[in-house]
């Protein structure tokens, strides 16, 4: 009689199918700018550092950070988003394509303001960079009917017939909304998938939707309540908004404290942080939970296990500075580590 395959060796497999699965995603496309300089003096003028100017990098950060994640893991991801005619956008533009991700879905409106959030840190040439500001420039709100929000959604109904699982990625800048989500599931394109939703603002605003991974201070928000280390009332707190949305599946992420995982008919699970507590930079964490529990569910995985590769990619991504990825390779390589760890 065979024995049935080591609960490792069956998450190793959902990583190895990545390559097999495509994600389409509606995503509010964010510039994550990081500006180094090394600390010269203090200036005259005012009470401030005075800093040259060392680097500038600019990576893909809000839903392009998940959709980066999802390209590094190997997925096929297809995204639907909204740029500027400007610099950042450019760039955002150029760092997708460099990791072979297709940008036909992406639109580039003139006028519009691509959001950017720059990042300044501070340092001596050998010490670590800290961070001392950051600046954010945000787009006007799109009115309501603006002939943009009409390609998105046609751009999104063209990537979900061609994708197994849907992401959507919500920052609040208005390619990503409530209303858009309605209006692209109303041709039954997204029938039978999975769908799964990161929403910073409004999460109770959306219908329809299978899955959610809010961290803890957004479903305290959602449902107005303090949660803390009241393990009960988290518990509560879960079930609540599973069931009040419908949801197959629900992670909450708490930072150094992991995860609990809810699902339909079963107890909460509660993940503890893969790896030290003692993280580097959260900056992006989020996306890169989300990104790995679709690709998960993508790859036919249950909760139980999607959760668990989301809770690894999160463990590794936290040790890593600034807006970064995991690739399928390193949650390999966490798998086995975990399997070791649990061996001792």
């Amino acid at each position: 009689m065979t024995r049935p395959p080591k609960e490792s060796e069956r998450w190793k497999k959902i990583v190895q199918s990545f390559a097999d699965v495509s994600v389409a995603v509606l995503a509010d496309l964010v510039a994550d700018e990081f500006v180094f300089g090394e600390i010269a003096r203090v200036s005259r003028e005012a009470p401030v550092l005075i800093l040259k100017h060392r680097e500038r990098t600019v990576v893909p950060g809000g839903g392009g950070n998940a959709i980066m994640n999802l390209a590094s893991l190997g997925v096929n991801v297809l995204p639907v988003g909204l740029v500027g005619d400007d610099e950042p956008g450019e760039r955002l533009l150029e760092k997708l394509r460099e990791a072979k991700v297709p940008t036909s879905g992406l639109a580039r409106l003139k006028g519009y303001v691509t959001t950017t959030k720059t990042r300044i840190l501070a340092g001596m040439s050998h010490n670590s960079r800290q961070q001392v500001v950051r600046v954010d420039r945000e787009p006007a709100p799109l009115g309501e009917g603006h002939p943009v929000l009409t390609k998105l959604v046609n751009s999104t109904r063209e990537y979900a017939n061609a994708s197994d699982a849907f992401l959507i990625s919500d920052y609040g800048y208005g390619a990503a909304t409530p209303q858009l989500l309605k209006q692209v599931r109303s041709n039954g394109c997204m029938q039978n998938k999975p769908i799964t939703l990161d929403s910073r603002y409004r999460i109770l605003e959306y219908s329809g939707v299978t899955a959610a991974t809010p961290n803890e201070p957004e479903v305290e928000e959602a449902l107005q309540t303090r949660i803390g280390n009241d393990t009960a009332r988290l518990f509560s707190a879960g079930e609540h908004l599973l069931g009040r949305m419908g949801l197959e599946s629900l992670v909450i992420t708490r930072g150094r404290d992991g995860m609990v995982a809810f699902e339909k008919d079963a107890a909460p699970s509660v993940i503890p942080i893969f790896g030290s507590d003692q993280v580097v930079d959260v900056t992006g964490a989020g996306d890169t939970v989300i990104a790995t529990f679709t690709a998960a569910l993508a790859a036919g995985a249950n909760t139980a296990a999607a959760a668990r590769l989301a809770n690894f990619a999160g463990g590794i991504v936290v040790m890593k500075r600034g807006t970064a990825t995991v690739s399928s390779k390193e949650l390999v390589t966490a798998i086995e580590q975990y399997t070791e760890l649990k061996k001792s």
